[in-house]
């Protein structure tokens, strides 16, 4: 089988690219993902090269050709090419020597098999020649690409022995590219071995979990982590209500033509309980901006009748998650979505200065004042005719106030 053609073969810079890394000559090959999604028919956003040739002769072969060479991870062999501003990975062909579980320790090989063999899955070890195309495949990846069966190299205990994160990059590809059920032996072999998932940092797991929730519709699958004990080891507040609400939110999205969301859909996996998305943000060490965006999904609040009004308050994105979020039924939610697209919030025209100039005193009561007539301003439908008596009632109300 060869390669089919495809845009990110035509990149600027990459046949001086090849050319400098000898691809012409088998020294170089295309690797892992490009291949995999280009004989799927997607695009590749990452192109990784695979190469016998030493990572310090990678660096000169790039600079002598005025490729720019960045050694992102020179100590396993790793070099970034940079060409038309786009990154490019160079991995000296390699073989394990020792593993942890975290982290491995490396040698260098020109064994294009030996590489391919300390790859996770069938699909990811299968590279290709630049020049003529042709496909290289040493564990059956194609025949499961064809089948959408997602499988580990070898023995699935083993290789989870020696990388815990691939329970979870099990679990994501087979959201991914699996068709019907997964695969039984990998399966098995994720669930004996949850509770390595513990060893690793929490770094890596948010960010699996990022990939997988950010797929079209990974509900299946996270339904089938949760009944196999997955995340109790990670995140044990996920349970089957969690699932279910993960289920019906990206059912909804779907509806609306809502793109993935990940902390929404993240906070639909978990209890409505602040202190609970609190603690599984800081868990996670998610970015203060995700933290900030779960715990506020998690927040009970009182229904709003006007959706108008959430987006008054907190700006058209956030009011869409949290309605999609609500428990209200699918036909109240398309009403209440039509009702706020192409709408914009007018502005509330009330200032403190205006409360100083009608006699309320300085200090909190101006904020509270302020804070009460916007309330009721907002929930007059935004009745900008009303608002002058709405501000004279509790203009009298805050000068009694403070008498």
């Amino acid at each position: 089988m060869n390669l089919p053609d495809a845009p990110w073969r035509h990149r600027p810079g990459m046949d001086r690219l090849l050319a400098a890394l000898d691809a012409a000559g088998g020294e170089t090959r295309f690797v892992g993902g490009c291949v995999r999604d280009t004989l799927l028919g997607l695009d590749a956003s990452d192109v990784d090269l695979a190469t016998r040739i030493a990572p310090e002769a990678v660096i000169a072969r790039l600079e002598t050709a005025r490729i720019k060479a960045v050694p992102t991870g020179l100590a396993h062999g790793t070099i970034t090419a940079v060409i038309g501003g786009k990154p490019v990975e160079v991995t000296t062909l390699r073989r394990d020597v020792a593993t942890d579980g975290r982290r491995a320790t490396i040698a260098y090989t020109e064994d294009w098999r030996e590489d391919a063999a300390r790859r996770d899955f069938t699909i990811n070890a299968l590279s290709a020649d630049p020049a003529s195309g042709e496909v290289f495949d040493y564990f059956e990846g194609l025949a499961d690409l064809e089948a959408g069966r997602v499988r580990f190299i070898g023995d699935p205990l083993q290789r989870i022995a020696e990388d815990h994160l691939r329970i979870l990059r099990f679990f994501r590809f087979h959201a991914r590219f699996g068709k019907g059920a997964p695969d039984e032996a990998a399966l098995a072999a994720c669930a004996a071995r949850a509770n390595d998932l513990m060893a690793l940092s929490r770094e890596r797991i948010a960010d699996e979990l990022r990939k997988l929730l950010d797929l079209p519709d990974p509900g299946e699958t996270v339904a089938l982590m949760q009944a196999r004990g997955i995340f109790a080891p990670i995140v044990p507040e996920i349970g089957p209500d969690g699932v279910a609400a993960l289920r019906r939110l990206i059912r909804r999205e779907a509806l609306l033509h809502a793109e993935p969301f990940v902390p929404r859909r993240l906070a639909a996996l978990l209890p409505r309980d602040e202190a609970v998305a609190r603690a599984v943000g800081a868990r996670l060490r998610l970015s203060n901006g995700w933290r900030a965006r779960i715990e506020e999904y998690a927040r009970p609040s009182d229904r709003v009748r006007d959706p108008r009004a959430l987006v008054f308050y907190v700006g058209r994105a956030r009011a869409g998650s949290l309605l999609l979020l609500d428990d209200i039924d699918d036909g109240a939610l398309v009403e209440q979505m039509a009702r706020i697209e192409g709408w914009e919030p007018p502005r509330f025209r009330v200032r403190g200065g205006d409360l100083l100039k009608a006699g309320v005193p300085e200090g909190p009561i101006i904020a509270r004042t302020l804070h009460a007539i916007q309330t009721e301003w907002v929930e007059s439908g935004f009745d900008d005719g009303a608002l002058p008596d709405i501000v004279r009632r509790h203009v009298d109300q805050a000068l009694r106030s403070s008498q």
